[in-house]
């Protein structure tokens, strides 16, 4: 018998509700991820626009579009105040293709995150009043918490429309009109909007407004490639509305019905639009725009969405290449440097209750140490904060330090930097951020003690919090190990966040093995009931862990497809493997 106990918690659900059994007939594997992520009825899969939720449910919508359409109609100056990440990026390129297709006078500007810090500070009002004399000023993705920012604007005279998403405990700041699914007297059906979420909610509504007043307008539906792009790099939780957003951006990109710029960086990044899936969006194209707002500045990014020129949108998809190559070398040195801080922590505590990674050099790059923090987050599964200076120039005691925070299931890091915060007023300077992931400022010399004070906080936290939980669908049946499958599961839904990529596990027996460059790990399986070999890859496989006997694996994967000469076929990724041992049970 086989000596196996139970490595993964099962979301699989063999009851399905009566609503799904005509799927079922159709395929039943299908039909039980579909319950086990909480979908009751057919209905709650379907895509159309029409099934987007009204904008009148979010509140301040209104009065931003009145505000909005009496500004294009006399001309007054708009300036959008973007974020320098790829949401930042999408939600500015929003703004600035539809408002000028519906005639205003536009522009836009980003905070260099160097500089100037996140958010619609007074110090960013300044600068563009200095440089663009607006009589309105609209933020995308970021204003939430901006009080002093909006105070600045109007004390010059300038109506203050924000548009945002970020969580907030507080009274909003008083400008003329405020949109965020998140702040504290807003109802609408969904919270998950990220900031190019909300900004095509406020655009689609003033089109509409302006479409039968019979002023000039546009489709604002023609710009969700953004929309898609942006929903899944800021990791947005894809309930139905996100789902449709991005289906039907991942669809117009995959036609060719996108702007230059997301064409020109998946030629520099070798990908057919026409084979693009919605992890893509985090993996190929966001990466790309982020690098623009972590090593430089966001402009080029957003400028290469903005384009309309072929060889202009190149020529700036390439720049944003060897941005992003710079930016993976910074953050391998910045991450080897901190596992090894990690380790030689661990080695001289006697405590092994560890229930946080908080890290900080002075001469770490503040536009990498949020994917620093996340990558420790996996591989400690820890809460996991990084700190860099804020002014590479400014390291003293006194001057402030930026740090990005990752978490896992069950600590809600912006809320935990939140206790600290009122617990101790001196310590924390700024802070914001959402359930996984925020940021925060300090000043150096108050390290020592937020460290003290967050793991403070950690230790109210449950024990099981911290025990990492590996989830599968459960095992898959015979029928289902083809590239058919394969492919038609990739397109069966929008798979990501909230909504997450199905994933199997199963006893197979090993037919060959073979390690590739010393780190992955390349098996020929044999399952049962399927007539041919199964091919399956573990990258950065622990080699030392592997025994040349093995005749059985229990594996947890997911289903690929492998291109290799024009060819494909289907491919299991692994995502973790146990040694299965056979024991011989008594009569």
């Amino acid at each position: 018998m086989l000596n196996l106990t139970p490595r993964y918690t099962s979301t699989r659900i063999d009851e399905l509700p009566t609503a799904l059994q005509p799927l079922a007939a159709q395929s039943l594997t299908l039909a039980r991820l579909y319950a086990g992520r909480g979908i009751t009825a057919p209905a709650e899969l379907e895509t159309g626009l029409s099934g987007l939720l009204p904008a009148e449910q979010l509140h301040g919508v209104v009065d931003a579009v009145r505000l909005l359409d009496v500004a294009i109609d006399e001309g007054q100056r708009i300036l959008i105040v973007g974020d320098f990440d790829c949401d930042g990026a999408t939600s500015t390129a929003l703004m600035m293709r539809a408002l000028t297709k519906m005639g205003a006078v536009v522009d836009f500007l980003v905070p260099d995150r160097f500089k100037y810090g996140y958010g619609l500070t007074p110090e960013i009002v300044e600068l563009g009043i200095e440089t663009y004399q607006p009589d309105m000023i609209v933020t995308v993705d970021n204003g939430i918490s901006s009080h002093e920012g909006v105070a600045r604007a109007q004390a010059d005279g300038i109506t203050v429309i924000i548009t945002d998403h970020h969580l907030t405990t507080k009274a909003t700041p008083p400008a003329e009109a405020v949109v965020n699914p998140n702040q504290l007297d807003c109802y609408f059906g969904s919270k998950a909007l990220v900031g190019v979420g909300v900004a095509f909610y406020v655009l689609g509504r003033l089109a509409k407004l302006r479409r039968e007043a019979g002023k000039s307008t546009v489709q604002v539906s023609q710009y969700l490639d953004l929309v898609a792009l942006g929903t899944i790099a800021d990791v947005g939780v894809l309930d139905k509305n996100n789902r449709i957003l991005v289906h039907h951006g991942l669809n117009a990109i995959r036609q060719g019905r996108c702007c230059m710029g997301i064409l020109a960086l998946l030629e520099q990044a070798g990908r057919d639009p026409k084979q693009l899936h919605a992890q893509d969006f985090g993996f190929v194209l966001g990466p790309r725009i982020n690098a623009a707002g972590r090593m430089d500045n966001m402009r080029i990014g957003i400028e290469c969405l903005l384009t309309e020129d072929w060889s202009t949108a190149q020529c700036l998809a390439q720049e944003l290449e060897q941005l992003n190559r710079t930016r993976r070398q910074v953050e391998g040195e910045m991450r080897a440097q901190a596992d090894n801080i990690v380790q030689t922590l661990a080695d001289t505590s006697s405590s092994t209750d560890k229930r946080s990674i908080i890290l900080y050099q002075d001469d770490w790059h503040q536009g990498v140490i949020g994917i620093v923090a996340g990558r420790l987050k996996e591989s400690h599964y820890l809460p996991s904060i990084v700190f860099a200076p804020a002014d590479t120039e400014r390291r003293g005691d006194d001057d402030a330090i930026k740090g990005s925070a990752r978490s896992i299931a069950g600590v809600h890091i912006r809320d935990a930097i939140e206790q600290v915060a009122e617990r101790y007023p001196d310590l924390i300077s700024h802070f914001g951020g959402h359930a996984m992931a925020a940021g925060l400022t300090i000043k150096r010399r108050h390290f020592d003690g937020f460290v003290a004070a967050f793991n403070e906080v950690m230790a109210e936290v449950d024990d099981e919090v911290f025990a990492e939980q590996k989830f599968t669908d459960g095992p898959l049946q015979a029928g289902d190990f083809s590239l058919w499958f394969a492919e038609h599961l990739a397109n069966a839904s929008i798979w990501g966040h909230g909504f997450v990529p199905p994933i199997f596990d199963g006893v197979f027996e090993v037919l060959s093995f073979k390690i590739l460059k010393d780190k992955h790990l390349k098996l020929s399986l044999r399952y049962p009931d399927v007539q041919y070999p199964i091919e399956a890859i573990y990258f950065n496989f622990d080699s030392s862990a592997w025994d040349y006997r093995a005749e059985k694996v229990h594996l947890l994967f997911q289903l690929g497809i492998n291109e290799w000469n024009g060819k494909q076929s289907l491919q299991l990724m692994v995502k973790d493997l146990a040694l299965v041992k056979e024991t011989v049970e008594a009569d």
